[in-house]
């Protein structure tokens, strides 16, 4: 059964994808800290094909492609926003 995760407005690159992980490009080691600087326990919240739901803005803050690739490889099946950065595109 897929399951949901809530987040709020202006989810940033730099929690999603935390800079000190950023030295692996590797997608299994990116997803062990997907969401890491936001909750903690989020890779214990989701399953492979959960939804993320957040409110405006998703993926602001600098352009870090490892962002989209860490949620993926967590299981993230897709991210269901009010509006997304333009960078995150």
């Amino acid at each position: 059964m897929t399951k949901t995760y809530k987040c709020g407005d202006n989810v940033d690159t730099d929690v999603i994808m935390p800079a000190r992980y950023l030295n692996s490009s590797d997608p299994s080691e990116l997803g062990k800290h997907a969401m890491e600087d936001l909750d903690k326990d989020f890779l214990k919240k989701i399953s492979k094909g959960d939804v993320v739901f957040a409110g405006k803005n998703f993926g602001c803050g600098s352009s870090r492609e490892h962002a989209p690739i860490a949620l993926k490889a967590a299981g993230v099946s897709c991210v269901v926003a009010k509006t997304f950065a333009r960078i995150f595109y």
